[in-house]
């Protein structure tokens, strides 16, 4: 099945799509897209959905995951970045996509081992993980592979209740 995962960002959002089986992943594309900052807010919201409306026409995922948004920034990052968050998510539920989402840590968690670990150790998992990827640079590309294999891990895990 292909997993698209999503790094969002009102001035670069992250997007890469892989495809798992079982225990076996592979890269299949990934890429940014880059609303102009000289747009006002809304069309970029445009421009975010138009992107990702194309991209996952092209890929076909059949499952999306996107990273939640980190608490700890200011007041204005953190709206910017809902309101970008809001349009990803819109997109991908127009587009009929069951969406699951996942704190930074336990990306990290599941790319690296370690909640805590640094960007670079999570591209340098990501590169691991998915050797087709190893020339992609683009740290944000590479955040959303993350979001995607933490979803190929946790999609089908056994839920318990207390």
């Amino acid at each position: 099945m292909n997993i698209i995962g999503i790094d969002p960002g009102l001035v670069k959002t992250g997007w890469g799509v892989i495809a798992s089986q079982g225990n076996a992943l592979s890269f299949i594309g990934s890429g940014v897209i880059k609303p102009p900052t000289s747009l006002p807010l809304a069309e970029r919201l445009k421009f975010l959905h138009d992107e990702l409306q194309k991209i996952i026409t092209l890929w076909q995922p059949e499952l999306a995951a996107i990273e939640e948004s980190f608490i700890g920034m200011g007041g204005q990052s953190a709206l910017k970045l809902g309101n970008a968050r809001g349009a990803l998510l819109l997109t991908l539920a127009l587009a009929g996509l069951g969406v699951s989402e996942y704190s930074p840590n336990l990306i990290k968690k599941s790319v690296t081992g370690a909640g805590k670990a640094e960007k670079t150790q999570v591209a340098a998992m990501v590169k691991i993980l998915l050797p087709q990827a190893y020339e992609q640079t683009s740290a944000d590309a590479l955040d959303a592979l993350a979001v995607a294999i933490c979803h190929a891990h946790h999609a089908h895990a056994p839920k318990f209740s207390a």
